[in-house]
Parts: structure tokens; C-alpha cells; sequence
């Protein structure tokens, strides 16, 4: 029976979770957006993730998000879950997300940043045996690793299957790859202005945000990264990427409101951002339209 990470090629949508303006959540407009954002060709999704906001939630509405994800994507892909924190925490998480009927965890390092190896190990194989699903681990700027550091890991938690990238430093990670192989699916997961960096060192998927607003421009990078064609992956990422990620690098936070607010343009439910996330800035808000008319004449 194939494993799960040998299923995870092309692109992982990343859903938001949408809320209302009394900031609680807004389950009915994630069913619909989930739903419509499976019926394309993604490899999986990420429910309660990063881009969903799964810092500003409590577990249980985690677990809400996930139940929902799960229903509406009628088994068309995998759904991966958002876990982490700590040992308790994540490990509640964990069994949480599994009764909830996710298919892997995605599980962010955890808040105390001082910890030595031994220490991550432990915390990642708590988590691994709160559950019998396969594991996802996240690569932060706070949670770097060597290639030997990953080896040791990946002997120590059986159930890793997949390593999702959000440092962006494409030699560590090419030699990471490389002292592992075929022993655990390669997911880039900076951001979609970092696919072409990705897909030039072989990851078989990336993560993508620009699948909650445009399915055709995030499958296109896909596409092009898989047939390394790097002219045609530079034009969709230099005429739609950039732009829309230069307007998240003028405030901390703008990676998920700006997203959102470009959903609620393009008639897509989103809602707001739970502080400390903010609102787009007023004098950012004729970029963002004009983002947005860029997205609708893709």
C-alpha cells in the first residue's frame, strides 16, 4: 500500500479559515471554500495551518476546522492538520485532529526556542505517539537543522513522512534532500515567490496560499516547476507573484490579510484577521485592488 508521502506531488492549497466580524469562526464559509478549492487538482490541503490562523485558536477550534475540511472535501485528497506549541498542547492536538479525520499532522516547532536536539526529538516522538497518523514536520527560522540532525530525527520518529521547508535556505535544504533521498516527500513551503528556488533542487510539492485566490496561477507554478520550465515559471511568478508579495512585505502579518482581503474583492468569503493580526492599511488599499484586477484577467 503506497505511503501517503508518495501521493504528495504538485501543490497543497492552504486554506484560511474564514471568521466573522465578531471574530468567531465562520464554519459555513470554510465548508463552501474548501469545497470548491478540492474540486481542482491539489495534492492535499492544509486545514488550520499557518495561513489559517492556527496561532490565534483555540484546539478545539482547530479541530472544528478540520472536521469541516474533512467533510467538505469529500475525500477527493488528503487533509493535513495543524498541531504544535508544546508536548501537552500538540499531543492533545494531535488525538484531536486524528478523531476529527485528518489524514497527516502538520506539526510547528515548538515555542521554546533554546532546546537542544535531544530535546526536539523528544518533543516531535511525543507528539508522534498521540497518534497513529503520519507526521508533517515544519522547518522554521527557529527550528533550523543539519542534514545529520534530520537523519537522527527521521530514525528516532518512524512515522515522518514529510518535510515542509519555511526557512528558505535552498543549500541546507538540497543537502538535506540529498543525505535523506526518497526517505521522506520534499515540500517547499516559504511561499509561492520561492517555487522557482524549490522546484530547481527537486521538491515534489510546495505550499501555496495563492490557491485561496486564484487555483489556475498556483497550478500553473506546479506545472511549470514539475516540467522545469523556468522561463514560463518566472513569467506567472515575476507578473502575479511578486506583486502581491511585495504588498505583504510593507507590514508584518499582511501574508494572511492581504490574502483575505483579496478574497473578500474577488467575492470570496474570508471575514477578518484575529488580532494581532491587522487590517490592510488604507494607503495600501489601491495596490491591493489593483492586485486583485491582476488575479481577475489571469
Amino acid at each position: 500500500m503506497p505511503q501517503l508521502r508518495d501521493q504528495l506531488r504538485g501543490v497543497f492549497g492552504f486554506p484560511i479559515t474564514p471568521f466573522k466580524q465578531d471574530l468567531s469562526l465562520d464554519l459555513a464559509a470554510l465548508e463552501k471554500n474548501v469545497d470548491e478549492m478540492t474540486q481542482h487538482p491539489y495534492c492535499a490541503i492544509v486545514a488550520a495551518g499557518g495561513t489559517g490562523e492556527i496561532y490565534s485558536m483555540t484546539a478545539e477550534e482547530s479541530a472544528e476546522v478540520v472536521s469541516v475540511a474533512v467533510k467538505a472535501t469529500h475525500g477527493r485528497m488528503p487533509v493535513v492538520a495543524g498541531v504544535g506549541y508544546n508536548t501537552v498542547i500538540g499531543s492533545d492536538m494531535a488525538r484531536r485532529m486524528e478523531k476529527a479525520g485528518a489524514d497527516a499532522l502538520l506539526v510547528m516547532p515548538p515555542y521554546y526556542i533554546n532546546a537542544p536536539e535531544l530535546g526536539w526529538i523528544d518533543y516531535y516522538k511525543t507528539i508522534a505517539n498521540a497518534t497513529g497518523l503520519p507526521l508533517a514536520l515544519y522547518s522554521r527560522d527557529w527550528a533550523a537543522f543539519t542534514p545529520d540532525q534530520v537523519a537522527r530525527l527521521a530514525d528516532a520518529v518512524p512515522s515522518l513522512q514529510i518535510w515542509k521547508d519555511g526557512q528558505g535556505n535552498i543549500r541546507m535544504y538540497q543537502r538535506i534532500m540529498a543525505k535523506l533521498g526518497d526517505r521522506l516527500a520534499w515540500v517547499g513551503g516559504l511561499g509561492d515567490d520561492c517555487a522557482g528556488g524549490y522546484w530547481s533542487i527537486g521538491v515534489q510539492a510546495y505550499t501555496s496560499s495563492i490557491s485561496n485566490v486564484s487555483a489556475k496561477i498556483s497550478l500553473a507554478i506546479a506545472q511549470a516547476g514539475q516540467a522545469k520550465d523556468f522561463d514560463k515559471l518566472n513569467e506567472i511568478l515575476i507578473k502575479y507573484v511578486h506583486p502581491m508579495y511585495a504588498l505583504r512585505d510593507k507590514m508584518r502579518g499582511y501574508e494572511v490579510t492581504v490574502i483575505k482581503e483579496m478574497m473578500e474583492l474577488l467575492g470570496i468569503p474570508a471575514g477578518p484577521a484575529r488580532p494581532p493580526l491587522c487590517a490592510v492599511r488604507e494607503e495600501h488599499k489601491a495596490e491591493l485592488q489593483r492586485i486583485v484586477d491582476l488575479y481577475k484577467s489571469a
